[in-house]
């Protein structure tokens, strides 16, 4: 099938971005206001905390000025994330990204101005100015990074170099979503199709395993042509993370990811503990991969998507993906369900896959924007899954900025990934609920399973990876191509076991993973889909009330630390339990899968 340019997709298709601004120049016109705002904020610098009165007017203007900005920025990312070959839109994207660094070069002052207060001076102004209380959390954030903070001068030096310190990561970007070449290969049907990022996953899961193999190879030797260039914009993205946790005086660039939402590092080391803990589940179900695709001692990284309960039964056009989604996510109620329909009906959704597209999919907007989903829509039930996930963020998006004001309209990725993994295990509930049919039910079961695997066990591994390489980094260790490959081979084969064999390109893998660029992100994913999956089961499960701490939680935005609001909806992420229960619920869904396909 041949993949449309932008051009060539129906505009009912796309989401409307003119409803953020109508035209270019309206948005040119709103940069240049905007641009012009941000040079003025350094004046307030002078008197800013001189009393409780001054410091609420202020901050007041200055969040105006990033509430302004903000519209800016997204729109110009949205624009140019569907077609990065787009040159003019590239540019508006990267006129945006440095206004936004202008911004933070240009209130960069404020973190040292509130810790020269200090908490006594902090806490007397709360009383002599009621006001200010709507600030509160945001401003008792920046008191407890005290240590962390540099004089406003070194503050103002350091964010001025974001433009530089981001450069690798840009670089990344462009690279893999407009430059690389991927060359055709021969479908199951016998049809040349271009390979590309977005239709990889459909190929890697044909049920022709040569076809399989072809692509797996097809998109590893694109990616191998450049390991030296992706392990030199990877190693610079790390180095920017490193300098700047050194700079802040962190221990590492981990505690200095963490360190913003208040995230204690135990619970990204006690998740790879618990994952260690249970890789024989993920070794049992690999090995029942090996078994049923008959492939004894002869196991490739490329076989391991392949549906084993056969060829997928279960398609979807939009329009159908979107009624099951619906009717999956009434379970939270006729509220919930209404904020599911404006986003389904008033074109918030770019779904068609079309030429340099961003790849993936992800939930995006401003305070004072509709919430949009970018999709690149292959028909398949990931792509339904993806649509309930992404819905899932949308959705906590809409709450957020209709209950909160906007110093806390947005919310850290680690609940983030909460909110949308909650609607994936309730679309896996309702399915497994309803399904009666054996083969299908098989399918479920492995679909649910080979998401486990991807979310709570390969993020980990993600995150595992990360960790390293930032502490090899910090050690004065070069982030060569082939030390990133040897380390990840060998990850590899402790996490999947010795039924994979070894020699393909899956070392390569870090190479063309996006989320290495966002600094200690991905294991959010894992935490979240275990969070997610005890959520899922008191809301399908049990009582209003744990419908009501949910819907509350989805409405809390930023205005507590992540670990307080999760704690208030019913999840204590500090203790290992929230992990054992999902671990527990996998073990179940492997044996009833293990006894089902015995059966088949």
């Amino acid at each position: 099938m041949e993949i449309p340019y932008r051009s060539e997709v129906p505009k009912e298709q796309t989401w409307d971005l003119t409803r953020i601004f109508k035209t270019e120049a309206d948005w040119e016109a709103a940069f240049k206001a905007v641009k012009q705002e941000v040079k003025a904020l350094p004046a307030l610098e002078d008197g800013f905390t001189e009393s409780a009165a001054v410091l609420y007017d202020r901050l007041t203007q200055i969040f105006a000025v990033d509430r302004r900005l903000s519209k800016i920025y997204v729109y110009a990312s949205m624009a140019s994330d569907v077609d990065t070959s787009n040159q003019k839109k590239l540019a508006l994207n990267s006129r945006g990204q440095s206004l936004a660094a202008e911004y933070q070069a240009a209130v960069a002052f404020i973190q040292p101005a509130i810790l020269a207060l200090g908490k006594e001076g902090l806490d007397a102004f709360f009383k002599e100015e009621p006001r200010l209380e709507n600030y509160r959390h945001y401003l008792e954030q920046i008191v407890k990074q005290e240590e962390h903070v540099l004089p406003a001068e070194e503050e103002k030096l350091v964010s001025a170099a974001g433009d530089a310190l981001s450069a690798s990561a840009n670089t990344f970007n462009v690279l893999t979503n407009s430059d690389l070449q991927f060359p055709y290969i021969e479908d199951e049907d016998g049809e040349a199709v271009e390979l590309t990022e977005a239709n990889y996953d459909i190929l890697i899961q044909s049920q022709n395993r040569e076809v399989r193999e072809d692509a797996f190879d097809a998109l590893y030797a694109v990616y191998g042509q450049f390991a030296s260039t992706f392990a030199s914009t990877l190693a610079g993205n790390v180095k920017a993370h490193n300098f700047d946790a050194q700079t802040h005086h962190y221990q590492d660039a981990l505690a200095a990811a963490l360190s913003e939402n208040n995230i204690p590092v135990d619970v990204y080391n006690q998740l790879l503990t618990s994952v260690h803990k249970h890789l024989d589940l993920l070794h049992r179900y690999v090995n029942l991969r090996e078994e049923i695709l008959d492939l004894k001692g002869d196991l490739q990284m490329w076989d391991m998507y392949v549906p084993i309960t056969g060829k997928p039964s279960l398609s979807y056009t939009f329009a159908e993906a979107k009624a099951q989604a619906r009717e999956a996510l009434q379970v939270l109620g006729e509220d919930y369900v209404k904020h599911v329909d404006y986003l389904f009906n008033n074109r918030c959704i770019d779904h068609v896959a079309n030429m340099h597209k961003q790849s993936g999919a992800y939930s995006g907007g401003a305070y004072d924007t509709d919430a949009y989903e970018l999709l690149n829509w292959q028909g398949d039930l990931d792509s339904l899954y993806t649509l309930v996930h992404e819905t899932g963020h949308s959705v906590h998006s809409m709450y957020t900025r209709e209950n909160q004001p906007y110093v806390y309209g947005d919310y850290p990725i680690f609940v983030a990934e909460i909110a949308s993994t909650t609607n994936e295990n309730l679309l896996t509930n309702y399915f497994l609920d309803r399904v009666t049919d054996p083969k299908t039910r098989a399918f479920l079961l492995n679909y649910y399973l080979s998401s486990f695997k991807g979310t709570v066990y390969r993020q980990t591994q993600f995150a595992e990876f990360e960790k390293f390489i930032h502490e090899s980094d910090q050690a004065g260790e070069a982030l060569t191509a082939d030390y990133l490959c040897g380390f990840y081979d060998r990850l590899n084969q402790q996490y999947y076991g010795p039924a994979i064999s070894l020699g393909s390109d899956i070392g390569l893998e870090w190479a063309r993973i996006p989320h290495f660029y966002y600094n200690f992100y991905v294991y959010q994913y894992a935490t979240g889909f275990a969070a997610a999956t005890a959520l899922a089961n008191k809301i399908t499960y049990g009582s209003q009330e744990d419908k009501e701490k949910y819907l509350d939680f989805l409405k809390s935005g930023s205005s507590d630390y992540p670990i307080n609001i999760m704690q208030k909806a019913g999840v204590d992420m500090t203790k290992s339990d929230y992990l054992e229960d999902a671990f527990k619920v996998f073990a179940e869904r492997l044996d009833e899968f293990t006894d089902l396909i015995k059966k088949l």
